[in-house]
């Protein structure tokens, strides 16, 4: 099995082998090309995103700039997914997200890990293990999602949050480690934010 081969497999490679970085940096000439567009050019973002992801969804916008090691070549997208500036996707394996997620200003999602042994890091090995986003969450400022990890639908994960554990769907998580909080409840049905009502009539 190739270097190349071993991306996906969560096995040992060396990221820096020839015909992976061939494909990589080319992935990252089209990134450059997305960050360097105009907000009038709304067509040609949409296009290239088209272009530069595994999979993306009707609907979908990123705010450059946007981060990606492999330019969004293993990123599938369901959806009308929103993700603000500085999205940062360590997309060495897939990164999967559910339609409707949001993304809030400097999150980062990690799907590369190095060995804790000095000498395999020195030699600059790595692995990689798959991230899994649900439908309809909102991944708060400056949140880290660290690999291999799975996060149901619904789940709320507040600003600066380090996810090092699967997160179960319907819930609202926070801190570092991040830590379910609560559920989602009927209190969310009527406040909005603190003590703001929402007033459904005017939705």
């Amino acid at each position: 099995m190739g270097m190349k081969e071993r991306m996906h497999t969560g096995e040992l490679y060396l990221p820096n082998d020839d015909e992976i970085m061939e494909v990589q940096l080319k992935k990252l000439d089209r990134l450059y090309d997305f960050n360097a567009t105009r907000p009038t050019e709304m067509e040609k973002r949409n296009s290239l995103l088209k272009e530069m992801f595994a999979e993306i969804g009707e609907g979908c916008y990123i705010e450059p700039p946007f981060h990606s090691n492999f330019g969004g070549g293993h990123v599938h997208f369901g959806k009308n997914i929103y993700a603000n500036f500085n999205l940062t996707l360590v997309d060495d394996t897939h990164i999967y997200v559910g339609d409707y997620t949001m993304f809030g200003p400097n999150v980062t999602v990690a799907t590369a890990g190095h060995p804790i042994l000095p000498e395999l890091r020195q030699q600059g090995y790595q692995y990689n293990a798959p991230v899994c986003i649900g439908k309809n969450c909102w991944i708060g400022a400056g949140v880290l999602i660290v690999p291999g990890i799975t996060i149901g639908d619904n789940v709320v994960v507040g600003a600066g949050s380090v996810v090092t554990k699967d997160l179960p769907s319907n819930v609202v998580a926070v801190g570092n480690p991040c830590r379910i909080l609560r559920e989602v409840n009927e209190h969310d049905k009527e406040y909005y934010f603190k003590d703001k009502k929402i007033v459904y009539g005017s939705l």
